[in-house]
């Protein structure tokens, strides 16, 4: 049985919600045999779905009436649920380690992180929990001090300046949106889904994040669930868990955007489907 090739214009969806935002009109190509199917999902991440199926007959096997398209929505997520950094903007780097070692220089402490170190750092959720293990392994500097309780005090001193230091690099617009953010987040929004921002990192620094770079209009729509929010930071699901009861949904029906291995293991233990999007 001979195959058969064939195109098809998705010009009857232009006038669709999945395609509202734009003008582009995407073209598929299937090879088939006696029957055939395709799924096809629109350019948005939150688009639609093109379902083609031909079937062809001995007596006439390139008659159309024979092919069947149906059109039907995709399931969306209950929810968008975003890593911060790294994810909406790329502030590991330049941004957070900039920040942490103006503070180690403000203190007299003797420390300086450099790329290399605060990348294998990095495997640790928490600035605060960042520090405290680089301390224990490398030796506490001399002005810290020895108690247990008041190590957890001077490493909250320091996390407080390191996060005041870093808004300022925000308010000033240094660290832009990473490519895409605010647009996928638009869609979203527009098709009902919610957006939320799930981050180890300081509660603070994360609002200044989403209001600075992402406008008040998009941050009065977006609940924040960040630093001490829950006990146990990723790869522990707490904070993914806290999101989806507060906001009412089904974890199972949540899309997390993550850029690190432990932000995917919390999403994954969280039940959540993820998207893993590279950062510096």
């Amino acid at each position: 049985m001979a195959s058969t090739t064939f195109s098809l214009s998705l010009s009857t969806l232009a006038s669709s919600t999945a395609y509202n935002s734009g003008n582009h009109i995407p073209t598929i190509s299937c090879k088939s045999n006696e029957k055939s199917s395709l799924c096809l999902s629109s350019s948005s991440f939150l688009g639609s779905k093109l379902n083609v199926s031909r079937r062809t007959s001995s007596a006439n096997p390139m008659s159309m009436r024979n092919v069947r398209v149906t059109c039907s929505a995709s399931v969306l997520p209950s929810a968008l649920l975003f890593d911060c950094d790294g994810v909406l903007v790329d502030t590991e780097k330049d941004g957070h380690r900039i920040s942490f070692n103006d503070t180690f220089k403000e203190k007299e402490l003797g420390v300086t992180w450099d790329v290399d170190l605060y990348g294998e750092l990095l495997k640790i959720g928490g600035g605060k929990e960042r520090m405290t293990a680089y301390f224990n392994k490398t030796g506490w500097p001399e002005k810290a001090p020895s108690d247990e309780e008041e190590r957890k005090q001077f490493i909250a001193s320091l996390h407080k300046r390191k996060t005041e230091l870093f808004m300022v690099l925000i308010e000033k617009k240094l660290l832009p949106l990473r490519p895409g953010v605010a647009k996928l987040i638009d869609q979203a929004l527009e098709k009902g889904v919610k957006v939320a921002v799930c981050s180890t990192s300081n509660e603070k620094a994360v609002t200044a994040i989403v209001s600075f770079l992402l406008g008040p209009e998009r941050a009065e729509k977006i609940q924040i669930f960040a630093g001490d929010v829950v006990p146990r930071k990723k790869p522990d699901p707490a904070i993914y868990t806290l999101a989806a009861s507060t906001l009412g949904v089904d974890p199972s029906s949540c899309v997390v955007v993550e850029d690190s291995a432990i932000g995917l293991a919390a999403a994954k233990a969280a039940g959540m489907k993820c998207i893993v999007t590279k950062s510096g």
